[in-house]
C-alpha cells in the first residue's frame, strides 16, 4: 500500500471473513493510526477449492481481473472498487487488494430495487465505459490492450457448458430456449462469430446484478474477471436479459436502447438506434447462455434460487424476441 501512501505502516492485519466461490475472498481489518489508509480492505485471490481453482485457472479469469485492476482500472469512467494492489504471475496465481465497499457505505442492490431509474443509471454508466474505448486502436496487435482482445476470441462457443445446461435444466426450459440451446451446441463456432459482429469496445463482460453495487445513488461494477473486447450491446443485453424484472424490461426496452445511443453520442460515438436495436436482440443470446449455465451449476456459482430466477427472466426475453429463430436464420 506504500505505493499509494508513502511511509505507511500497519500495526496489525486481521482476517475477519473469508469464503471461496469462483474466487477466494477475504475481508481484512487493518490496524493503524494513519488517516490516509482505510480501516479495512477486500482481498481476492485464487479459489480455496482445488477443483474450482483449476477451472478458474483454465479460463484465466483471476489473472485477467488482476491485470485489469493493475493496468486499466485507473482509466475506467464508472464507479468500481479502488485497487490498492493487484498482481498476477504466469503460474496462474493472482491477488487483488481492493476497496472494502461496505465500509464506505456502498450497498448491493436486490431485484426489487431494480426499477426504471436504476436501469437508466446502469445504461448511462455502460455507455460512458463503452464510449471511452469505442473502436480503440489499443486492442490491435502489440498495443497495450491486445491481451483483452486475445482472451475475447471465441466467446459464445460454449457448446459443452450449454449442453450441460440443457441436460440439467431439461423440461424446466421453455421450448424456445431448448431450441436456442440446441443451435448454440450445434453451431458453436458460428455463434461465436455471430456474437463478435459490430464495433468493439471494452466491456465488463459479466454485468449481472450480483456484480453491481450502488454508491451515492449511482451504480458501480465489480468482479471484472470477464473483461472483454466486444460489441458494447453485449453488456446492455446481458444486464437487461437476466437482471431486470421482466415487466420493467418490457415496458422500457426500446427506450433503454435509445438512451444508450444518446449517451454514446454525448461521449462522441454515433450509433444508429435501429442498428443498436438489432445488435441488442442478437446479444440477448449471451445473457441467456450465462443465466442457463449458472443455473445448471446449482449453487456452485450463485445460490440456486438466484440462478433459476435469472434463467426464467432470460427465457422470457428470448421468447419475446424469437431469438431461437433469429439465430438460426442468421447462421444459415
Amino acid at each position: 500500500m506504500r505505493a499509494h501512501v508513502p511511509g505507511a505502516r500497519l500495526r496489525g492485519i486481521d482476517v475477519v471473513e473469508a469464503h471461496s466461490g469462483t474466487t477466494g475472498r477475504a475481508r481484512v481489518v487493518l490496524t493503524h493510526d494513519d488517516p490516509r489508509l482505510p480501516a479495512s480492505v477486500f482481498v481476492k485471490l485464487a479459489p480455496f477449492d482445488v477443483g474450482q481453482r483449476g477451472f478458474v485457472e483454465q479460463q484465466g479469469m483471476g489473472r485477467a481481473e488482476a491485470r485489469f485492476y493493475a493496468e486499466i482500472s485507473g482509466e475506467i469512467p464508472v464507479r468500481l472498487p479502488r485497487a490498492w494492489y493487484a498482481a498476477h504471475d504466469d503460474a496462474g496465481r493472482y491477488v487483488m487488494v481492493l476497496e472494502d465497499l461496505v465500509s464506505v457505505g456502498a450497498a448491493y442492490p436486490t431485484l426489487c430495487e431494480v426499477d426504471r431509474s436504476f436501469v437508466e443509471g446502469t445504461i448511462d454508466a455502460m455507455a460512458a465505459l463503452h464510449a471511452r474505448f469505442w473502436a480503440s486502436p489499443r486492442f490491435s496487435r502489440d498495443r497495450d490492450l491486445a491481451w483483452v482482445e486475445r482472451r475475447s476470441r471465441g466467446y459464445g462457443s460454449a457448446a459443452p457448458l450449454v449442453s450441460f445446461a440443457l441436460e440439467q435444466l431439461g423440461a424446466d426450459l421453455p421450448e424456445g430456449s431448448r431450441r436456442l440451446g440446441a443451435v448454440c451446441v450445434e453451431r458453436a463456432d458460428g455463434v461465436a462469430a455471430f456474437l463478435a459482429r459490430g464495433t468493439s469496445t471494452l466491456v465488463h463482460g459479466d454485468a449481472h446484478l450480483g456484480n453491481m453495487f450502488v454508491d451515492d445513488g449511482k451504480p458501480g461494477f465489480l468482479d471484472w474477471a470477464m473483461v472483454s473486447c466486444a460489441p458494447g450491446l453485449r453488456d446492455v443485453a446481458y444486464f437487461l436479459c437476466a437482471s431486470v424484472p421482466t415487466d420493467v424490461r418490457r415496458a422500457g426496452e426500446r427506450g433503454f436502447i435509445a438512451r444508450y445511443c444518446d449517451r454514446l453520442r454525448e461521449g462522441g460515438v454515433a450509433l444508429d438506434i435501429d442498428v443498436a436495436w438489432d445488435q441488442y436482440r442478437e446479444q440477448l443470446v449471451t445473457g441467456w447462455i450465462a443465466a442457463a449455465v449458472t443455473a445448471a451449476m446449482g449453487s456452485h456459482w450463485q445460490p440456486i434460487e438466484v440462478g433459476r430466477a435469472a434463467t426464467a427472466r432470460a427465457d422470457a426475453a428470448i421468447a419475446d424476441h424469437d431469438i431461437a429463430d433469429l439465430l438460426q436464420a442468421r447462421l444459415r
